[in-house]
């Protein structure tokens, strides 16, 4: 007796280039409707006139509303809708599934745990994925750009630093080098890879680290590591 396969929700990535994909493939939208479905599809729920005011800010309030029907209209229809809109709110429905919101989501988990579960997946989702909407300089996409990152930033030091406490310093360094990816000349991301280091006990590892982050902080910046990662390594070692 076969099984029938359930159809796969359609998915929106926002991390990297947009695309929407249908079970059929990818689905070619026009500028509008992209716009309109990265702000609803990162915000969940939106009402309309912030929705009409953000994406046609220079436009009046009825010509910016008259445009948000038009794109609506726009989207595609059918089985499985990808908004919902009632009343004065447009809403994302469960049916389409974000990259972006899922990766908001898993770094708020980890932020917000002591420890990662030491049995638990590595998550993926953390390590990769691009930033939000390369190219694309509105103001709404730069502050939900930023936000991104700052909780990727956050979630894989405190990931790195419950594995290094774990025992898994090899789980630790790849998020802390995930988080130097990011963000080459944040501190706090070098801690945690010279803390990974340390915990399996390869101190040249943690100096040779140390002294390359020390002279590209010096290229870039003019400036010292602070006291707080300096005294990680042994004086004579500096």
């Amino acid at each position: 007796m076969s099984t029938v396969t359930p159809p796969r929700p359609p998915q929106l990535r926002l991390l990297g280039q947009f695309r929407l994909e249908s079970t059929a493939g990818p689905v070619d939208l026009c500028g509008n409707a992209q716009r309109l479905l990265a702000f609803v599809g990162l915000r969940g729920h939106v009402s309309r006139s912030v929705l009409a005011g953000t994406l046609w800010p220079d436009a009046t309030e009825e010509h910016a509303r008259g445009s948000l029907r038009t794109t609506l209209w726009k989207l595609p229809h059918g089985d499985r809708p990808l908004v919902r809109c009632g009343g004065e709110s447009v809403a994302l429905t469960d049916a389409l599934r974000v990259d972006a919101r899922a990766l908001a989501e898993t770094a708020l988990s980890v932020v917000r745990a002591e420890a990662p579960s030491p049995h638990g997946p590595m998550p993926m989702v953390l390590l990769g994925g691009g930033e939000l909407l390369p190219g694309w300089d509105e103001d709404w996409v730069l502050v939900e750009r930023e936000r991104l990152r700052q909780l990727r930033l956050h979630a894989l030091e405190a990931l790195a630093d419950g594995l290094t406490r774990q025992g898994s310093p090899g789980l630790a360094l790849e998020a802390a080098l995930a988080s130097v990816r990011i963000e080459p000349l944040r501190e706090s991301a070098h801690r945690a890879v010279v803390a990974a280091h340390l915990s399996e006990g390869n101190v040249i590892e943690a100096v040779r680290h140390y002294r390359a982050y020390r002279l590209l902080l010096r290229d870039e910046l003019g400036l010292e590591p602070s006291a707080q990662l300096a005294g990680m390594i042994p004086v004579a070692l500096r």
